[in-house]
């Protein structure tokens, strides 16, 4: 069987599909499973255990006739048994139509009328499980498996190297994403947490646990969020890891994470890391799971700015 999955968004929502892609493996060990999804998320792949191959389309661009007319080409020429598609556009469901996939499968509403299997989305559940729903009419109807992710050899190897580099690998050490690299453009205003209440945060921690070093990840587009906190913060350490093999890498090895909505914190669920996430509007049954492992501290007013360091705090240190 080959199975082609649709997955628009970013590197936490391919993290969040990894549940859904793997129950499909372990029900149907030898089908081929590819999945089509955005440019900046195709290095989610690299800790899937599942995927053979990931195709890149950009679904949110001003994509012409022709772009859509090459797409539906490339997957008409791959003969796919199935389709899955988690996005609920018209234009999207057309696309599958055209393909000629035999069994096409998604949400109801828009674009329901050009798939053979529809079923409901029930938006307030946890993400995973909501495109575990997905699998239904494959006759699939298991509880969610939990977030895994398969992380490279050479990649844990090097996450033990960094925390030599930094002197922490006999501390162990607390963790902070606080940027806005991995984050979704829709949600970047509202998900950067203020500096000097990470800097409150961190004071606190080196009160209390002054042999606990606190490493600060830095993504690509960073290093401003970076510099300006350790002007505030000198002692905090610094990791900036260069894929998401080797970023689930060092968040598997920390004591504790501290993050903002993003793929980070996506990872840190899937690596079981003890998490402490800070959401803007986001309810915290929709990005974590039920488990004492993971807590969420939701802003009463919807931005993440708006949460007290104190709030924060008192989650660390009174669970």
């Amino acid at each position: 069987m080959r199975v082609v999955a649709l997955v628009p968004g970013g590197i936490g929502d391919q993290i969040l599909f990894f549940p859904t892609l793997d129950d499909l493996k372990r029900y149907y060990p030898n089908a081929q499973l590819d999945v089509v999804t955005e440019p900046r998320s195709k290095a989610a792949y690299r800790v899937s255990q599942s995927v053979n191959e990931v195709l890149a389309f950009d679904f949110k661009d001003r994509n012409s006739l022709a772009d859509w007319g090459n797409l539906v080409g490339t997957i008409r020429d791959r003969e796919y048994d199935v389709a899955i598609t988690v996005g609920q556009s018209w234009l999207v469901g057309l696309f599958l139509w055209l393909t000629g996939i035999p069994t096409r499968i998604g949400y109801q509403g828009k674009a329901a009328g050009f798939l053979t299997h529809s079923v409901p989305l029930k938006s307030s559940q946890y993400a995973a499980t909501v495109y575990h729903d997905l699998l239904q009419p494959l006759g699939i109807d298991t509880p969610t498996p939990e977030l895994g992710v398969n992380v490279p050899k050479p990649d844990i190897e090097w996450g033990q190297n960094e925390q030599k580099r930094l002197g922490v690998n006999e501390t162990g050490y607390v963790l902070i994403y606080g940027g806005s690299s991995w984050v979704s453009p829709t949600k970047a205003v509202d998900a950067i947490y203020p500096l000097e209440n990470w800097q409150e945060i961190i004071e606190d921690f080196q009160r209390k646990q002054p042999d606990l070093p606190i490493v600060l990840i830095q993504g690509p587009n960073d290093e401003a969020f970076v510099r300006s906190l350790r002007v505030l913060s000198p002692k905090i350490k610094v990791t900036a890891p260069e894929d998401t093999g080797k970023l689930a890498a060092m968040i598997a090895g920390a004591n504790l994470m501290l993050s903002n909505e993003s793929a980070p914190l996506q990872i840190s669920v899937a690596v079981q890391t003890y998490t402490i996430a800070l959401l803007g509007s986001t309810e915290t049954a929709k990005v974590l799971p039920n488990s004492d492992k993971f807590l969420g501290i939701k802003s009463p007013t919807g931005k993440v700015a708006d949460i007290s360091p104190q709030v924060v705090l008192t989650k660390v240190w009174g669970g």
